[in-house]
Protein backbone atom coordinates (compact mmCIF):
# COMPACT_ATOMS: atom_id res chain seq x y z
CA UNK A 1 0.00 0.00 0.00
CA UNK A 2 1.46 3.35 -1.06
CA UNK A 3 -1.04 5.73 0.58
CA UNK A 4 -3.37 5.08 3.50
CA UNK A 5 -5.76 7.66 4.94
CA UNK A 6 -7.36 6.57 8.22
CA UNK A 7 -10.22 8.32 10.04
CA UNK A 8 -9.40 11.74 8.60
CA UNK A 9 -11.55 14.63 9.85
CA UNK A 10 -11.13 18.28 8.80
CA UNK A 11 -13.14 21.17 10.29
CA UNK A 12 -12.85 24.87 9.45
CA UNK A 13 -14.08 26.46 12.69
CA UNK A 14 -17.48 24.73 13.08
CA UNK A 15 -17.84 23.57 9.46
CA UNK A 16 -16.96 19.89 9.02
CA UNK A 17 -15.52 19.29 5.55
CA UNK A 18 -14.26 15.71 5.99
CA UNK A 19 -15.80 13.29 8.47
CA UNK A 20 -13.82 10.26 9.68
CA UNK A 21 -12.76 9.40 6.13
CA UNK A 22 -10.57 6.43 5.18
CA UNK A 23 -9.15 5.26 1.85
CA UNK A 24 -6.11 3.63 0.31
CA UNK A 25 -4.10 3.81 -2.91
CA UNK A 26 -1.87 0.90 -3.89
CA UNK A 27 1.34 1.14 -5.90
CA UNK A 28 0.64 1.47 -9.64
CA UNK A 29 -3.07 2.24 -9.30
CA UNK A 30 -5.08 5.08 -10.77
CA UNK A 31 -7.74 5.78 -8.15
CA UNK A 32 -10.48 8.36 -8.67
CA UNK A 33 -12.42 10.53 -6.22
CA UNK A 34 -15.81 11.57 -7.58
CA UNK A 35 -18.90 13.22 -6.17
CA UNK A 36 -20.92 16.44 -6.26
CA UNK A 37 -19.47 19.93 -5.83
CA UNK A 38 -18.69 20.67 -2.20
CA UNK A 39 -18.28 17.00 -1.31
CA UNK A 40 -14.79 17.56 0.11
CA UNK A 41 -12.70 16.13 -2.73
CA UNK A 42 -10.27 19.05 -3.02
CA UNK A 43 -10.04 19.37 0.77
CA UNK A 44 -9.03 15.71 0.93
CA UNK A 45 -6.18 16.25 -1.55
CA UNK A 46 -5.02 19.34 0.36
CA UNK A 47 -5.09 17.42 3.63
CA UNK A 48 -3.12 14.52 2.16
CA UNK A 49 -0.44 16.80 0.72
CA UNK A 50 0.01 18.99 3.81
CA UNK A 51 -1.72 22.13 2.57
CA UNK A 52 -4.52 22.07 5.15
CA UNK A 53 -1.87 21.95 7.89
CA UNK A 54 -0.34 25.10 6.38
CA UNK A 55 -3.77 26.75 6.10
CA UNK A 56 -4.29 26.12 9.82
CA UNK A 57 -1.10 28.03 10.67
CA UNK A 58 -2.09 30.96 8.44
CA UNK A 59 -5.67 31.05 9.76
CA UNK A 60 -4.56 31.10 13.39
CA UNK A 61 -2.14 33.96 12.78
CA UNK A 62 -4.40 36.09 10.58
CA UNK A 63 -7.91 35.69 12.03
CA UNK A 64 -7.58 33.75 15.26
CA UNK A 65 -9.83 31.08 13.80
CA UNK A 66 -8.98 27.43 13.70
CA UNK A 67 -8.73 24.51 11.32
CA UNK A 68 -8.99 21.16 13.08
CA UNK A 69 -7.34 18.07 11.58
CA UNK A 70 -7.64 14.58 13.06
CA UNK A 71 -6.69 11.19 11.71
CA UNK A 72 -3.67 9.56 10.13
CA UNK A 73 -2.08 9.78 6.67
CA UNK A 74 0.63 7.26 5.85
CA UNK A 75 2.68 7.44 2.65
CA UNK A 76 5.21 4.83 1.58
CA UNK A 77 5.26 3.38 5.09
CA UNK A 78 5.75 6.72 6.90
CA UNK A 79 3.24 8.88 8.72
CA UNK A 80 3.11 12.31 7.06
CA UNK A 81 0.06 14.10 8.52
CA UNK A 82 2.16 16.26 10.85
CA UNK A 83 5.02 17.26 8.56
CA UNK A 84 5.22 20.38 6.32
CA UNK A 85 4.06 20.28 2.72
CA UNK A 86 7.57 20.73 1.29
CA UNK A 87 8.75 17.67 3.23
CA UNK A 88 5.85 15.69 1.76
CA UNK A 89 6.97 16.80 -1.71
CA UNK A 90 10.48 15.52 -0.97
CA UNK A 91 9.00 12.10 -0.26
CA UNK A 92 7.40 11.99 -3.71
CA UNK A 93 3.76 12.91 -2.99
CA UNK A 94 2.90 15.74 -5.39
CA UNK A 95 -0.25 17.86 -5.71
CA UNK A 96 -1.36 19.23 -9.10
CA UNK A 97 -3.99 21.81 -8.08
CA UNK A 98 -7.37 22.68 -9.54
CA UNK A 99 -7.55 25.40 -12.24
CA UNK A 100 -3.90 24.88 -13.24
CA UNK A 101 -2.38 27.99 -11.58
CA UNK A 102 0.80 28.54 -13.60
CA UNK A 103 3.19 31.33 -12.70
CA UNK A 104 1.60 33.49 -15.36
CA UNK A 105 4.46 35.97 -15.91
CA UNK A 106 7.06 33.21 -16.28
CA UNK A 107 7.79 31.23 -19.42
CA UNK A 108 6.76 27.62 -19.85
CA UNK A 109 10.35 26.50 -19.35
CA UNK A 110 10.73 28.57 -16.18
CA UNK A 111 7.51 27.07 -14.80
CA UNK A 112 8.81 23.57 -15.42
CA UNK A 113 12.13 24.27 -13.74
CA UNK A 114 10.21 25.71 -10.78
CA UNK A 115 8.60 22.30 -10.37
CA UNK A 116 12.05 20.82 -9.71
CA UNK A 117 13.00 23.36 -7.05
CA UNK A 118 13.77 20.70 -4.43
CA UNK A 119 16.06 18.69 -6.71
CA UNK A 120 19.81 19.34 -6.67
CA UNK A 121 21.03 16.94 -9.36
CA UNK A 122 21.11 18.82 -12.69
CA UNK A 123 21.27 15.65 -14.73
CA UNK A 124 18.16 14.36 -12.98
CA UNK A 125 16.36 17.65 -13.60
CA UNK A 126 17.28 17.51 -17.30
CA UNK A 127 16.10 13.90 -17.53
CA UNK A 128 12.78 14.87 -15.94
CA UNK A 129 12.44 17.79 -18.36
CA UNK A 130 13.11 15.50 -21.33
CA UNK A 131 10.43 13.12 -20.07
CA UNK A 132 7.91 15.96 -19.72
CA UNK A 133 8.67 17.20 -23.24
CA UNK A 134 8.28 13.67 -24.58
CA UNK A 135 4.88 13.39 -22.89
CA UNK A 136 3.79 16.93 -23.84
CA UNK A 137 5.59 17.96 -27.05
CA UNK A 138 3.58 21.19 -27.21
CA UNK A 139 5.34 22.40 -24.05
CA UNK A 140 8.72 22.11 -25.74
CA UNK A 141 7.41 24.18 -28.65
CA UNK A 142 6.09 26.75 -26.18
CA UNK A 143 9.09 26.65 -23.83
CA UNK A 144 9.89 30.37 -24.32
CA UNK A 145 6.27 31.50 -24.32
CA UNK A 146 4.79 33.38 -21.34
CA UNK A 147 2.58 30.91 -19.50
CA UNK A 148 -0.32 33.31 -19.07
CA UNK A 149 -0.79 33.40 -22.85
CA UNK A 150 -1.29 29.63 -23.21
CA UNK A 151 -4.66 28.09 -23.95
CA UNK A 152 -6.53 26.39 -21.12
CA UNK A 153 -5.54 22.95 -22.38
CA UNK A 154 -1.88 23.94 -22.67
CA UNK A 155 -1.95 25.41 -19.15
CA UNK A 156 -3.33 22.13 -17.81
CA UNK A 157 -0.56 20.19 -19.54
CA UNK A 158 1.92 22.65 -18.05
CA UNK A 159 0.48 22.14 -14.56
CA UNK A 160 0.82 18.37 -14.87
CA UNK A 161 4.28 18.69 -16.42
CA UNK A 162 5.42 20.97 -13.60
CA UNK A 163 4.22 18.38 -11.07
CA UNK A 164 6.09 15.63 -12.92
CA UNK A 165 9.34 17.58 -12.64
CA UNK A 166 9.49 16.54 -8.98
CA UNK A 167 9.56 12.88 -10.06
CA UNK A 168 6.47 11.82 -8.04
CA UNK A 169 5.76 8.41 -6.60
CA UNK A 170 2.12 9.48 -6.26
CA UNK A 171 0.59 12.31 -8.29
CA UNK A 172 -2.63 13.88 -6.96
CA UNK A 173 -4.47 15.68 -9.79
CA UNK A 174 -7.42 17.95 -8.96
CA UNK A 175 -10.15 18.48 -11.60
CA UNK A 176 -7.92 18.54 -14.72
CA UNK A 177 -10.85 18.86 -17.15
CA UNK A 178 -12.34 22.02 -15.59
CA UNK A 179 -13.08 24.63 -18.25
CA UNK A 180 -11.72 22.60 -21.16
CA UNK A 181 -13.45 21.87 -24.45
CA UNK A 182 -14.31 18.17 -25.02
CA UNK A 183 -11.45 17.53 -27.45
CA UNK A 184 -8.92 19.00 -24.99
CA UNK A 185 -10.42 17.06 -22.08
CA UNK A 186 -9.95 13.85 -24.05
CA UNK A 187 -6.31 14.74 -24.74
CA UNK A 188 -5.61 15.52 -21.07
CA UNK A 189 -7.19 12.25 -19.94
CA UNK A 190 -5.13 10.37 -22.53
CA UNK A 191 -1.96 11.91 -21.09
CA UNK A 192 -2.99 10.97 -17.54
CA UNK A 193 -3.39 7.39 -18.74
CA UNK A 194 0.13 7.55 -20.18
CA UNK A 195 1.47 8.81 -16.85
CA UNK A 196 0.02 5.78 -15.13
CA UNK A 197 1.54 3.48 -17.75
CA UNK A 198 4.92 5.05 -16.95
CA UNK A 199 4.57 3.56 -13.47
CA UNK A 200 3.44 6.68 -11.60
CA UNK A 201 0.56 6.10 -9.19
CA UNK A 202 -2.28 8.59 -9.64
CA UNK A 203 -5.04 9.86 -7.33
CA UNK A 204 -7.49 11.77 -9.54
CA UNK A 205 -10.32 14.12 -8.52
CA UNK A 206 -12.69 14.59 -11.44
CA UNK A 207 -16.30 15.35 -12.42
CA UNK A 208 -16.18 13.46 -15.72
CA UNK A 209 -17.40 10.23 -14.17
CA UNK A 210 -17.95 8.33 -17.42
CA UNK A 211 -14.34 8.86 -18.47
CA UNK A 212 -12.57 8.24 -15.17
CA UNK A 213 -14.56 5.08 -14.43
CA UNK A 214 -13.05 3.58 -17.58
CA UNK A 215 -9.52 4.63 -16.57
CA UNK A 216 -9.44 3.95 -12.84
CA UNK A 217 -8.54 0.79 -10.96
CA UNK A 218 -10.97 1.78 -8.21
CA UNK A 219 -13.20 4.72 -7.38
CA UNK A 220 -14.38 6.44 -4.21
CA UNK A 221 -17.63 8.43 -4.16
CA UNK A 222 -17.69 11.35 -1.70
CA UNK A 223 -20.70 13.26 -0.43
CA UNK A 224 -20.75 15.86 2.37
CA UNK A 225 -17.29 14.84 3.54
CA UNK A 226 -18.08 11.13 3.72
CA UNK A 227 -17.16 8.22 1.48
CA UNK A 228 -20.49 6.65 0.57
CA UNK A 229 -19.28 4.03 -1.93
CA UNK A 230 -16.15 2.35 -3.26
CA UNK A 231 -15.60 0.03 -6.21
CA UNK A 232 -14.81 -0.37 -9.86
CA UNK A 233 -16.70 1.70 -12.38
CA UNK A 234 -18.87 -1.24 -13.39
CA UNK A 235 -19.72 -2.03 -9.77
CA UNK A 236 -20.73 1.55 -8.96
CA UNK A 237 -22.79 2.02 -12.12
CA UNK A 238 -24.93 -0.97 -11.21
CA UNK A 239 -26.33 1.02 -8.26
CA UNK A 240 -29.18 3.08 -9.71
CA UNK A 241 -29.62 5.33 -6.66
CA UNK A 242 -25.89 6.09 -6.58
CA UNK A 243 -25.82 6.68 -10.33
CA UNK A 244 -28.72 9.15 -10.36
CA UNK A 245 -28.30 10.86 -7.02
CA UNK A 246 -24.54 11.26 -6.66
CA UNK A 247 -23.00 10.70 -10.11
CA UNK A 248 -25.49 12.62 -12.27
CA UNK A 249 -25.83 9.76 -14.76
Amino acid sequence: MLLEVANLTVCYDKAMLLNNLSLRVDQGELVSLVGPNGAGKSTLLRAITGLVLREREITRRSTGGDVMIKGRVTFDGERIDRIPAHEIVKRGLIHCPERRRPFREMTVGENLYAGAYLLQDRSRIQANLDNVYQLFPILQKRSRQISGTLSGGEQQMLAIGRALMSQPKLLCIDEPSTGLAPILRAEVFEKIGEIRRLGITVLLVEQEVGTVFKMASRNYVLSSGNIIAEGTGDELLQNEVLRKTYLGL
